[in-house]
């Protein structure tokens, strides 16, 4: 493991501290066994009163419970047999905890955080309400939407080399361990790269910590796989805080990522992930994200959400634990909208970026908007896209010849009106129920089509039977068609049977 540490916090504090935390269950499971699942989910929402009464006679798990979760302080003999093997003064003195007037407190964020697979820790600087203030310039976030977001979002399929660039807390490195041989995380910021070598060594990985601004630690080397939770805060050229602005005007760091990513992977890598991209006035969002590609890159990006700038400005000033209000608030707000003003912005669209570097063939590059919720992690249907768009892009020229069938996720809505004749279909929409739950609306004869797809003729017989039941000319059906079938292929709503 490097070098790089907080003061004190090496190899045998690591392994005092999660002697402590095993002895005591302090885990995902530990934690809501004890909290329960309504109580849980208060704390979730800001709400810990549940929790402390939850806890309240858990013994030494109701204490770290009570101490990093609640932020409470607690008394030191209490949080002196909860964290033994540990010392108390250790603890204080390499900033875990911090002296309290009744007790002790939390003086860094530990928490539990877990996949199916499991259970690991994270450490993490105190976020603002924690403080009872504004965090300083070089905080490093703990797990908060956007992390979880990406970890959602990522495939993981098994690869021999993954990059975390900008690791911050180490959080997707410790994903990342479920499916990479090697790892290795940058970061710009020295703390950063303290916090996550503290969480990896507390969590028993070995994982390679190099400091540096974006891809320059990792010059001339390739990665099967890269993640990036980049600072991708858009507005003025400033840096208030390392961990969400680049320094970068507007969404240059967004695109500097886009841009520079795919020369460092392998061939057929695949990188993931989150960015901005400003919506500006006559200028089309997809337009715009797509002039920052590289040759030979596939690409989907997924729109998530368009923020309005007023709302986008006050979101990131509480963020940082600053209240819109107070002077200082509304300076940095002003500068914010008179920016935003000055470039013509509307809005700033929010989402996920896939890439692979695929040489030799014409790229596909998807830009659409995904608004909906959904449940099921996005990860893998990623990796499904990849998939489909190389059948695409294999069977291209084939797809008259190919038998496709309607996978039984898909299911059809129709809405029916009054007319004059009873009740007349107005609407015809496709709804995949896996997923991220794509809609697709169809016309009459895109639905007659689908209905015959099941997985017995070939879709040229299909649209003759089609052309001729309608009357329609089948050359003029065939061209309206393969453009649907494609998008439908794409999005997993339509099958070739040698896939099915």
């Amino acid at each position: 493991m490097p070098a790089l540490e907080l003061p004190l916090v090496n190899a045998d504090f690591c392994d005092r501290l999660r002697d402590a935390l095993l002895r005591t269950g302090y885990d995902a499971d530990g934690v809501v066994g004890v909290l329960g699942g309504a109580a849980h989910a208060a704390l979730g929402r800001g709400e810990p009163e549940l929790a402390a009464r939850a806890s309240a006679d858990a013994g030494d798990l109701g204490v770290l419970i009570r101490l990093f979760l609640l932020g409470s302080a607690e008394p030191r003999e209490r949080v002196r047999a909860a964290l033994a093997p540990l010392d108390v003064d250790d603890a204080l003195a390499a900033g875990l905890l911090r002296p309290a007037d009744d007790g002790v407190r939390a003086g860094l964020d530990l928490r539990p955080h877990g996949d199916d697979d499991g259970s690991w820790w994270v450490l993490a600087d105190l976020d603002s309400d924690q403080l009872g203030g504004p965090v300083p310039a070089d905080h490093v976030l703990g797990v908060g939407h956007a992390s979880l977001s990406l970890i959602r979002a990522t495939s993981r399929r098994p690869v021999g080399s993954l990059l975390d660039l900008g690791t911050g807390n180490g959080v997707q490195a410790l994903h990342a361990s479920r499916h990479a041989d090697r790892i290795t995380a940058t970061d710009v910021s020295a703390r950063a790269l303290d916090l996550a070598g503290a969480t990896f060594r507390l969590n028993g990985l070995d994982v390679e910590l190099l400091r540096g601004e974006w891809f320059a630690p990792v010059a001339r080397r390739r990665f099967d796989q890269i993640v990036c939770n980049p600072p991708f805060v858009v507005g003025p050229p400033r840096v208030d805080y390392v961990y969400r602005d680049s320094g970068l005007a507007g969404d240059d760091a967004s695109a500097l990522v886009v841009r520079q990513l795919p020369a460092f992977l392998t061939e057929g890598g695949v990188g993931q992930l989150l960015a901005s991209w400003l919506h500006v006035d006559g200028e089309d969002w997809a337009d715009r994200v797509t002039r920052w590609l590289p040759a030979e890159t596939d690409a989907w990006f997924v729109q998530r959400d368009v923020a309005d700038p007023g709302l986008y400005v006050g979101t990131w000033l509480r963020d940082a634990g600053l209240d819109p209000r107070s002077a200082e608030g509304r300076a940095k707000a002003s500068a914010w909208l008179d920016w935003f003003a000055e470039n013509r912005v509307a809005g700033v669209g929010f989402g996920f970026v896939t890439l692979r570097r695929r040489s030799g063939v014409t790229p596909t590059i998807v830009c659409e908007d995904l608004r909906q919720a959904f449940d099921d992690p996005l990860g893998p249907e990623a990796a499904g896209w990849l998939d489909r768009v190389d059948w695409l892009r294999d069977n291209g020229s084939r797809l008259l010849e190919t038998v496709f069938t309607v996978p039984d996720t898909v299911v059809l809505e129709r809405v029916d009106s009054p007319s004059d004749d009873g009740w007349s279909t107005t609407v015809r929409r496709l709804h995949r129920v896996d997923g991220p739950g794509w809609q697709h609306e169809l016309d009459e004869l895109a639905t007659a089509l689908l209905a015959g797809c099941r997985g017995h003729l070939p879709l040229e017989d299909l649209l003759g039977l089609l052309a001729a039941g309608h009357g329609q000319p089948e050359g003029a059906l065939t061209e309206a068609a393969l453009p649907v079938v494609r998008e439908l292929v794409r999005h997993g709503m339509l099958t070739p049977v040698e896939q099915a």
